[in-house]
C-alpha cells in the first residue's frame, strides 16, 4: 500500500516550505499521522517533526448547457502537512 500518493506544489506550500520547513502531500485516506511519519521518513531521509492532516470531501457541481444539464464531481482525498527538522529540506524539482 503506498502511504504517499504525490507532493502539493503550490504557492503557498512553497512559500510554508522556504519559511517553516513544511512540505504538504496527498497521501491515502486510510493512513494516520504514524504511518505518514514513517513513510516519509523512509522516501526523503528526513526527520519529521510534526505531522497535520486534512479530509477534504467531494464537491458536486451542476452546469446548465446548451446540450442539457450536466452534473459531476471531484474526488475527495487527504492532505498531510508535514514539518520536517530545522535545517533539513525536501528538494521536489530535483531528480534524485
Amino acid at each position: 500500500m503506498s502511504i504517499i500518493i504525490k507532493p502539493i506544489i503550490t504557492e503557498k506550500i512553497t512559500k510554508e516550505g522556504e519559511v517553516f520547513n513544511r512540505f504538504g502531500f496527498v497521501v491515502d485516506k486510510k493512513a494516520n499521522k504514524v504511518q505518514i511519519k514513517k513513510a516519509i521518513e523512509a522516501a526523503y531521509g528526513i526527520s519529521v517533526v510534526d505531522v497535520n492532516t486534512m479530509n477534504y470531501r467531494a464537491d458536486r457541481t451542476t452546469k446548465y448547457t446548451k446540450s442539457g444539464l450536466i452534473s459531476g464531481k471531484t474526488n475527495s482525498y487527504k492532505k498531510a502537512i508535514v514539518q520536517v527538522k530545522e535545517g533539513e529540506t525536501i528538494d521536489f524539482y530535483n531528480n534524485i
